[in-house]
C-alpha cells in the first residue's frame, strides 16, 4: 500500500499539470481573436446596465451584469478587457470537465479526451468570445455536477452547501438554472441519493440558494414579475425559431461539434447502461430531464449545451476503460476527429476570417450556423453580425445632433428603437459629445424618458409612419452610415428630426414599451 503511495501522488500531480494546461489553452483562441471584430450588440446593453446597477433587469438576473461593471473598473472597456471574464469561464469549463472524468474514475487519457470535447465545442468557442452570461452557465452548471459526483462517491455531506452556492449564483446569473435544478431534484429522488434528502446538509444547500437568489425575486415582485412577462410576450411572438425535436436533437450535434458526438453519445449510454457507471445513473437522468424540458418549452438551441460536459467526461472514462488493453489506437483516433472538426468549425465560432473570406469558406463546407431568432437574414452568423456597424451609427447620430444650435442640442433626446441602438449610443456617443439615449426597450423602459419634454427628438428608425403621427414636425435627416456586415435592419435607419411631440413624454412613455 506504500508503495503505491508516490505513484498516485504522482498520477494526481500529473493529472492537474493537464487540467492546467487545458485550461491555459483555452484561453489563447480568445486572447488571439476576441478584439478581432466589434463589440456585439448585448455587451453594449450590459455595458449600460452595468451603469445602473440593480438587483434584476428585464431579461437577466444581476449577476452577469455586476460581473461586467467589476470588469469595466477593474480594466476599462477595450474588447480585450471586456471579453477577459468569458475566457476565463472557457478555461473553467475545460477544467471541470476533466475533474468530472478524474472523478469518475478517469486517469490521464479521460482527462485529454474531456478536455478537448470541451475545449473543441463550438458553441462554447462562440458563446465565450464575447460577453454574455452564456459564457458562465456551462462553469456554474459543471461546477454543481462535480460537487454532486463527489457526493455520490462518499464525500462529506457538507459539500451541499457548496453546492447551493454555486446553485444560487447560476440562478442569479441566468434564470435557466431552474431548469437545471429541476433536473437535479428529479435525478436525486430516481436514484438512492434520495437518502441525502434525510439530512440537513442539502436542505441547507437549498437554503443558500434560496437566499441568494432572494434579491432577484425581491426585485421582480417590485417590479411586476417583468421577466415573466418578457418570456410570455416571446412565446407568443415569431421573435424565436421554432425546433421540431428531430430538428433539436439533430442542431446538437453541430453546435457541439460532430467530432464530440461519438464521446458524449458514449458517455450517456455508459451512465445508463453500464453496471460501472450504475452509481452515477443520477446523471443521465439530469441531462435527459433538461433535454425533455427545453425541447418541450421551445427553448433555443444552445440552451442544453451547459448539460455536455459531464456527458464527454463520462464518455471519455468509457473509452479509456475499453481501450485500455485493446483497440488502443480508438483514443488516439477520436481525439484527432475532435481536434480536425474542431479546427473545421472554428471560423464559425471564433472572428478568424475577414467578413468576406468567412462566407466564401462557409460556402466551401456547406455549413450554416442555426438561426435561433427568426429576424436574422444577414449574410454573416448573427453573433458575428451584430458586432457590425455600431461606432457608424453613432457617428452618424452626432453628426444631426451638432447640426442643431446649441440652445436646443440641451433640449434635444435620442430615441432608439432597440437596446442595441441605445447601448451603442450610450458607448460611443459620449466622445462625440452625445447625452445618453432614451428607448422602450427592454430596461432602457424602466429607465425612463430622464428629464427630456419630447419637444425635439433625434429618433433613429427606418420609417416616419408612427413619428408623423405622434409630431407635429418630421424632417429626415437621411440614413446612418453604417456596415455591409450588420444585420440589415439597423442599415435601413434614418435620422429623423422631430419636433413638437404632441402629448407629454411622461405621458406617452408606457407606449413605448417593447419588451421582447
Amino acid at each position: 500500500m506504500a508503495k503505491d503511495g508516490p505513484k498516485e501522488k504522482l498520477t494526481e500531480r500529473s493529472g492537474n499539470l493537464l487540467l492546467w494546461l487545458f485550461a491555459a489553452v483555452a484561453l489563447l483562441p480568445h486572447f488571439l481573436t476576441n478584439s478581432r471584430y466589434g463589440y456585439f450588440r448585448d455587451e453594449l446593453y450590459y455595458i449600460a446596465c452595468g451603469r445602473h446597477l440593480a438587483f434584476g433587469y428585464v431579461d437577466q438576473p444581476p449577476l452577469s451584469i455586476c460581473l461586467v461593471r467589476l470588469s469595466s473598473l477593474l480594466f476599462g472597456d477595450s474588447l480585450f478587457a471586456l471579453r477577459l471574464f468569458p475566457a476565463v469561464a472557457a478555461a473553467l469549463t475545460v477544467a471541470s470537465t476533466g475533474l468530472i472524468a478524474r472523478e469518475l474514475g478517469g486517469r490521464r487519457w479521460a482527462i485529454v479526451l474531456s478536455c478537448t470535447a470541451s475545449l473543441c465545442a463550438t458553441v462554447f468557442l462562440a458563446n465565450t468570445n464575447f460577453y454574455s452570461m452564456n459564457a458562465f452557465e456551462p462553469p456554474l452548471w459543471m461546477g454543481c455536477i462535480y460537487l454532486l459526483v463527489r457526493l455520490l462517491n462518499g464525500g462529506s455531506p457538507r459539500l451541499w452547501l457548496w453546492f447551493g452556492l454555486l446553485a444560487g449564483l447560476g440562478l442569479e446569473n441566468k434564470h435557466s438554472m431552474t431548469f437545471f435544478g429541476v433536473a437535479v431534484v428529479v435525478g436525486i429522488l430516481a436514484t438512492p441519493a434520495r437518502r441525502h434528502f434525510t439530512q440537513k446538509w442539502i436542505w441547507l444547500g437549498g437554503l443558500i440558494a434560496f437566499l441568494i437568489a432572494l434579491p432577484n425575486l425581491i426585485w421582480e415582485t417590485q417590479h411586476h414579475w417583468a421577466t415573466w412577462e418578457l418570456l410570455r410576450n416571446v412565446a407568443r411572438s415569431s421573435k424565436n425559431v421554432v425546433l421540431s425535436p428531430v430538428q433539436f436533437l439533430s442542431q446538437q450535434i453541430l453546435i457541439m461539434n460532430p467530432g464530440t458526438l461519438p464521446l458524449w453519445l458514449t458517455g450517456l449510454l455508459w451512465l445508463l447502461l453500464a453496471n460501472a457507471a450504475r452509481r452515477y445513473l443520477l446523471l443521465a437522468i439530469i441531462f435527459l430531464v433538461t433535454l425533455a424540458e427545453f425541447i418541450l418549452l421551445h427553448g433555443k438551441v444552445y440552451y442544453l449545451a451547459p448539460a455536455y460536459p459531464m456527458l464527454f467526461a463520462a464518455g471519455a472514462v468509457a473509452f479509456e476503460g475499453w481501450c485500455q488493453s485493446r483497440s488502443r489506437w480508438v483514443k488516439p483516433c477520436l481525439l484527432a476527429i475532435m481536434v480536425a472538426t474542431g479546427a473545421l468549425l472554428a471560423p464559425i465560432a471564433l472572428p478568424i476570417l475577414p467578413p468576406s473570406t468567412l462566407l466564401a469558406y462557409l460556402k466551401a463546407i456547406h455549413i450554416q450556423p442555426p438561426r435561433t431568432e427568426t429576424s436574422h437574414t444577414a449574410a454573416l452568423p448573427q453573433h458575428f453580425a451584430d458586432q457590425f456597424g455600431w461606432p457608424e451609427m453613432a457617428a452618424s447620430v452626432a453628426q444631426a445632433y451638432h447640426s442643431l444650435p446649441p440652445n436646443e442640442q440641451r433640449e434635444t433626446a435620442i430615441f432608439a428603437q432597440n437596446y442595441g441602438e441605445a447601448g451603442a449610443i450610450d458607448f460611443f456617443g459620449p466622445p462625440l459629445g452625445l447625452p445618453p439615449a432614451i428607448c422602450g426597450h427592454q430596461n432602457y423602459f424602466l429607465w425612463g424618458p430622464r428629464n427630456y419634454s419630447g419637444n425635439i427628438v433625434l429618433i433613429l428608425d427606418d420609417r416616419a409612419n408612427d413619428e408623423r403621427e405622434e409630431f407635429q414636425s418630421v424632417t429626415d435627416l437621411g440614413p446612418i452610415a453604417s456596415s455591409p456586415w450588420a444585420m440589415p435592419n439597423e442599415q435601413k435607419l434614418h435620422v429623423f428630426l422631430c419636433r413638437g411631440l404632441k402629448k407629454p413624454l411622461r405621458e406617452i412613455w408606457p407606449s413605448t414599451k417593447e419588451w421582447l
